[in-house]
């Protein structure tokens, strides 16, 4: 009871220090980038076609005119006109009831509007909501605490990555910063503070690690950094007027995006050792160490192909512009967009290996030294 007492104080006092410190980092002012004065984004609802875009193929080309019931908002409650573009990334195709974002622009007295796009938040709120309770329904407890454990992950990077990077700090050294916090508090979630999470923590934290060093490596041997991608423009007018160091945001989103496969990996590997050991103490540290090992093996090709396939996925839009321009191999091989592809995968990749013989490793030494 009093070791129970203890423990939940110090929850309670990490807790409190973790939620005064999202309290003070997010106390930054953020300037606008783009002129939205007199412009506001609002939730409305079409009331009425003035003037329909449809033909009679079917498609629409062109604007409909429309009417729209605003719902939030300094007007709400007030009906005004609007157009709505048909296009891939704006507009919507409007019929009477419809739910949509629409701009309000204010000049002096007018009022004017357009349609942005669908209104999708509370559909993309059931999703997610969707997915937690299915997490926790076949899952269970652990089920639960895995979706808490993705909940704070996600409130991390918003509130807490995001806003310090925003204030100058390291990208890197923050990434590093998320992964450790994230690995700690999302494996005590799933297990509770025994050597086996401890043993996975230590994994992931070194697994990631080694992920960002040899990106960084790969990316000096071949002249890539992240000045290198291709929406650099727009990054470094965001890092002329803001503290962004824009240069590190590449290696730090390798650090986050290989944190996931690289913790499933360690807590395998160190549940795997964790079971042996229990079922057989008998069993001399070689033995145990290979028995990680042999379980790692088979981890390594499934999460290998995982991370490639979804730096893969993450780029079809790219080869299928390459492919379908029948650009030349060399032309290919030396674009930018790929060779960094091939540097997150390959780095991610070599993060999951090896991970694996260092938590089969730390789990032997420290079961055999409890033993």
């Amino acid at each position: 009871m009093k070791k129970q007492r203890i423990r939940q104080i110090v929850i309670g006092v990490c807790l409190l220090l973790f939620t005064i410190s999202l309290y003070v980092v997010n106390q930054v002012e953020r300037d606008e980038i783009m002129e939205n004065e007199g412009r506001t984004f609002e939730k409305a609802e079409v009331v009425e076609i003035l003037q329909d875009n449809i033909q009679e193929s079917g498609t629409r080309t062109g604007q409909q005119s429309v009417k729209l019931k605003i719902r939030t908002g300094e007007h709400k409650g007030e009906i005004v006109e609007a157009t709505s573009t048909s296009s891939y990334l704006y507009g919507a195709d409007c019929t009477v009831g419809l739910k949509v974002i629409a701009i309000i622009s204010e000049y002096g007295d007018s009022l004017s509007a357009s349609v942005y796009n669908y209104d999708r938040g509370n559909m993309l709120y059931g999703i997610v909501a969707f997915f937690l309770v299915m997490l926790w329904l076949i899952g269970g407890k652990k089920g639960l605490n895995s979706a808490l454990g993705l909940v704070f992950t996600f409130v991390c990077i918003i509130f807490l990555f995001l806003p310090m990077i925003y204030r100058g700090y390291s990208p890197i050294l923050c990434a590093i910063l998320i992964t450790v916090i994230t690995t700690v508090v999302v494996m005590y979630l799933i297990d509770g503070m025994t050597i086996k999470t401890i043993c996975a923590i230590l994994g992931t934290i070194a697994g990631v690690t080694i992920s960002a060093l040899f990106a960084y490596i790969f990316g000096k041997l071949t002249h890539i950094s992240g000045y290198n991608v291709s929406d650099i423009e727009s990054l470094d007018y965001i890092g002329l007027i803001t503290n962004i160091r824009v240069g590190e945001l590449m290696f730090a989103g390798i650090l986050i995006s290989t944190l996931g496969a690289v913790m499933d990996v360690a807590m395998s590997v160190a549940s795997t050792v964790n079971e042996i050991h229990e079922k057989n103490p008998a069993l001399s540290g070689k033995e145990l160490f290979q028995s990680g090992i042999n379980v790692g093996k088979d981890m390594m090709g499934t999460m290998s192909n995982t991370l490639i396939l979804a730096f893969t996925g993450s780029s079809i839009n790219t080869l299928v512009y390459i492919y379908s321009y029948k650009y030349n191999y060399y032309q290919v091989l030396n674009m930018y967009d790929i060779g960094i592809e091939i540097i997150q995968g390959i780095a991610a990749t070599l993060g999951v290996i090896l991970t694996v013989p260092f938590v089969a490793f730390i789990s032997t030494a420290l079961l055999k030294k409890k033993q």
